[in-house]
Order: structure tokens, then C-alpha cells, then sequence
């Protein structure tokens, strides 16, 4: 019974950890990141400003967490996406860049989020050090991704190209995803999507559009 008491105390601290790194993005998103005070994150969370000493030594521990728990929500969500039974490795590479194109990833309070986070790099080694590794993390995913894809086609990739094309692809779904995640209104359903598809297809010489299953 003993032991039963201690899992049950660990799952409700960990549980109480998330609230509070939930509640921090939820008030960066509305109140932007100098609204991200102690006192009104915990007010969100309805935890006392004690449970934040707990869990994190500082408050730049959990704005870090948060920005890290952030990206890797959103990078996991764009690599490893829901695919058809049997998916070829093209129709993955689509539908990754497909639902980095599209809600829930390419949302206005994901883009406040990450403007947010950005205008601190400057200033915070520690977001910087955090942004270059979930950077790095949906780089070398997507270039895996692109090795695949070429590798079932037939093709023989070199990997400092992939890299190249990777990084390309990259800049190319991060404009897209910031139009369309600021001006989401001014597109029609799966605009920016079907041109990130096209787009990205002809820069790999791909079929990426017809690799994909509705």
C-alpha cells in the first residue's frame, strides 16, 4: 500500500508540472512573453506560486520547459503524423508537409507563440540553445524523410545533399506556415498546403500531391 501511495503522489506532481507548463504557453499566447508572470501563470494553472519553486529552480527553468515541451509537441506532431495503412515513404514526406501546413500546427497562437519565443534569442541563451535543437530535431527528420523518399523511387541521395534539400525545405514550409498562420482567413481550406506540396514536390522532383490518400 506504502508503494501504491508514492506512484499515486508521483502522478499527481507530474501532472501539476504539466498544468504549469500548459498554463505558460497559454499566457504567452494571449498576454505575449513579458505577460508571463509568476503570478498570473499560476493563477491559470490554479496552483500557488510555492508549486512553482517545486518543480523548476527559476522562472526562466520553466519559460524553457515550456518552449521545449512547445516545439517538440509540434515537431513530433509534422514527423510523425497519422499515415494510411501501408504508407510508402513518399506519402510520408507529404503528410508531414502537409500537417505542418495545416491546423492544429499552423495556427495564429502557435505563431504567437513562436514570435514570442524568437524575439528572445538574444537575449536568452537558454530559449537559443532550446530553439537550435528542436531546430536540428525537425531538420534531420526531414531530411531522413526526403533520403527515404528518394531511396524508394530509385535514387541514390547523397546525404550532404539531402541536408541541402532539407534546409530548403525547411525555409520554404516556414514561409509558407507563417503566411498562413497570419493571414489564415485570406486562403482558401488547404491553400497553403497543396502549395507547400507542389512547390516542395518540384524542388525534389516528386509527386508529393498524388502520394497522399484524403
Amino acid at each position: 500500500m506504502q508503494k501504491e501511495r508514492r506512484v499515486f503522489q508521483r502522478e499527481t506532481a507530474d501532472t501539476r508540472k504539466q498544468s504549469l507548463i500548459e498554463a505558460t504557453l497559454d499566457v504567452i499566447g494571449d498576454l505575449g512573453f513579458n505577460g508571463a508572470t509568476v503570478r498570473e501563470i499560476t493563477k491559470r494553472a490554479n496552483v500557488t506560486q510555492g508549486l512553482v519553486r517545486h518543480h523548476f529552480s527559476t522562472k526562466d527553468q520553466l519559460l524553457n520547459a515550456a518552449y521545449a515541451y512547445h516545439m517538440s509537441q509540434m515537431t513530433e506532431r509534422s514527423l510523425h503524423p497519422k499515415l494510411p495503412e501501408n504508407a510508402t515513404a513518399v506519402c510520408h514526406l507529404a503528410t508531414t508537409v502537409r500537417t505542418t501546413l495545416t491546423a492544429p500546427v499552423m495556427s495564429e497562437r502557435n505563431l504567437t507563440l513562436w514570435a514570442s519565443f524568437l524575439g528572445r534569442l538574444r537575449k536568452e541563451p537558454y530559449i537559443r540553445e532550446t530553439h537550435e535543437r528542436t531546430y536540428l530535431q525537425f531538420y534531420e527528420g526531414l531530411a531522413e524523410l526526403i533520403e527515404r523518399a528518394w531511396k524508394e523511387v530509385g535514387r541514390a541521395p547523397d546525404p550532404k545533399l539531402c541536408r541541402e534539400l532539407a534546409i530548403s525545405c525547411n525555409a520554404l514550409i516556414d514561409g509558407l506556415w507563417i503566411e498562413g498562420a497570419a493571414l489564415g482567413s485570406r486562403f482558401a481550406p488547404n491553400e497553403i498546403a497543396d502549395i507547400g506540396l507542389r512547390k516542395i514536390g518540384v524542388l525534389l522532383d516528386l509527386d508529393l500531391q498524388s502520394a497522399i490518400s484524403d
